[in-house]
């Protein structure tokens, strides 16, 4: 499957948009709308589904929509619930605390308009997380956008503390053709399915390669990929194939590492679109995410920063 293309080039992309509120700042995020907005700024068309309130953040993530010249087919407006807003605390040493807030207007997509957007876009592949499943109602639709459409569907963990259970974990890798984790993610489904504890002695290369093979079986899915930051991706398919990618350059400088996941993401759905290697692929992704840490935050403010890499991926 590595250097087949997609059918349709259009990705529709479900999950929250929101606002990370600095004391001193409010940026635009939200895992799902980073990934968006990086395939829009490679002109790769796209469908964001998301749900944001009628309030000035509201207005915010709107303007974000008009800079990268996306579609607005997937948005909705919440007459009743704000847009979606994360607290972000400055700690010691450059961490940060955040305090994801509850009810916010991307818990409460609705199925219909969302359906119909998908069912009028028809795209080739679904990126999700788990974020926006965290409410009923948006899980809900969820369910009903994947059960719309036959598109490749490729899962984006993003696991966030006290904000999903295991039990909508394993739904979304049943429903997922493909899975993204990051080593914390993979040691949470290591514990989860197969009783291996953070404290329990380390497990060998090839145990760990065994037990993501065993994933890949039990959820029947056909690829799965795992982030290792500044040290690269390893792809795992169904095949029984692996491809381990750590030649890649390290950034010159690290301001921050917020949205390299997302950035990893972008590029690896951008690669199945334009039909690269499976090998360039991860080459490609794990460079542009080394890039986005080398600036702050997880989309650039000048867009011109997207002209090298589309030079050199034409």
């Amino acid at each position: 499957m590595g250097a087949a293309a997609t059918a349709s080039p259009l990705t529709a992309v479900f999950g929250e948009a929101l606002v990370d509120d600095f004391s001193t700042e409010q940026v635009v995020g939200g895992a799902p709308f980073n990934v968006a907005r990086h395939l829009a700024a490679f002109m790769a068309p796209q469908l964001m589904i998301t749900r944001i309130g009628n309030d000035r953040l509201g207005q915010l993530v709107r303007a974000e929509f008009e800079r990268f010249a996306m579609s607005e087919a997937g948005l909705q407006v919440d007459a009743m619930e704000e847009t979606g807003r994360v607290l972000v605390e400055r700690g010691a040493r450059g961490g940060h605390r955040f305090t994801i807030l509850p009810n916010q207007a991307y818990d409460f997509i609705e199925r219909e308009q969302a359906v119909a957007a998908v069912e009028q876009a028809q795209p080739g592949m679904i990126y999700f997380g788990t974020l926006a499943q965290r409410n009923e109602h948006s899980r809900a639709t969820l369910a009903a956008v994947l059960d719309a459409s036959r598109a490749l569907r490729f899962l984006d963990l993003n696991l966030r503390d006290g904000q999903v259970e295991e039990r909508c974990v394993t739904r979304s890798l049943q429903a997922a053709h493909i899975a993204k984790v990051n080593e914390e993610e993979l040691q949470s489904l290591f514990q989860w399915y197969f009783q291996i504890r953070p404290e329990d002695p380390p497990l060998s290369a090839e145990e760990v390669h065994a037990s993501c093979q065993a994933l890949l079986q039990m959820f029947s899915l056909d690829a799965l990929i795992v982030t290792l930051g500044h040290r690269g991706s390893v792809y795992f398919g169904s095949d029984g194939q692996v491809i381990n990618h750590r030649d890649n350059p390290a950034p010159p400088f690290v301001i921050d590492t917020v949205g390299a996941g997302d950035a990893f993401s972008a590029i690896f759905l951008l690669g199945r679109i334009r039909g690269w290697e499976i090998g360039q692929t991860l080459s490609r992704a794990n460079e542009f995410a080394g890039a986005i840490c080398a600036i702050p935050g997880a989309v650039p403010r000048d867009l011109g920063f997207y002209d090298k890499w589309m030079t050199r991926w034409r």
